[in-house]
C-alpha cells in the first residue's frame, strides 16, 4: 500500500477535532477504507505523529493500528497544514518537482508556503 499524505492530514484533522485530546476509534473517511486508515495509522505512529495501539493481525493484509491520541510532532505537522489554501499550494510546488515528498520534506514546504503567504522570509 502506497503512503497517502492527503489521508494522513484528513486522520490528524479529524483526530485533533476530538474535545478531549483522545481519538477513541479510527475515523471513517469518505473514499477510504478501513484498512487504508488503519495502516496510515500504523505508519503514522512510526512516524511519531500518533499514538496507537497496534492492531495487526497474522490474517490481515496490511499492519494496522487503532488511534488513540496525537503526539506533539502530529500537531505541529497538522498546524502546518491546517489551512486549505496552504495545502494546496505546498501540494502544487511538490507536483512540479515530481509529485512525491519525504514526510519531513513536505512539512518544511507546508511552513515555508505559510511564511510566503505571511510575508516572512
Amino acid at each position: 500500500m502506497k503512503r497517502d499524505i492527503d489521508l494522513v492530514r484528513q486522520i490528524l484533522l479529524d483526530a485533533t477535532s476530538h474535545e478531549n485530546g483522545y481519538a477513541n476509534s479510527n475515523p471513517k473517511l469518505n473514499g477510504y477504507t478501513e484498512d487504508q486508515i488503519g495502516h496510515h495509522i500504523y505508519l503514522m505512529q512510526q512516524a511519531g505523529l500518533v499514538e496507537a495501539a497496534d492492531s495487526s493481525t497474522l490474517d490481515g493484509t496490511s499492519p494496522t493500528a487503532l488511534l488513540i491520541s496525537v503526539t506533539w510532532k502530529g500537531h505541529d505537522f497538522i498546524e502546518a497544514a491546517r489551512s486549505n489554501s496552504i495545502w494546496s499550494s505546498a501540494k502544487e510546488k511538490a507536483k512540479s518537482v515530481g509529485g512525491s515528498l519525504s514526510f519531513d520534506l513536505m512539512k518544511e514546504l507546508l511552513v515555508a508556503t505559510a511564511k510566503s503567504q505571511l510575508g516572512l522570509s
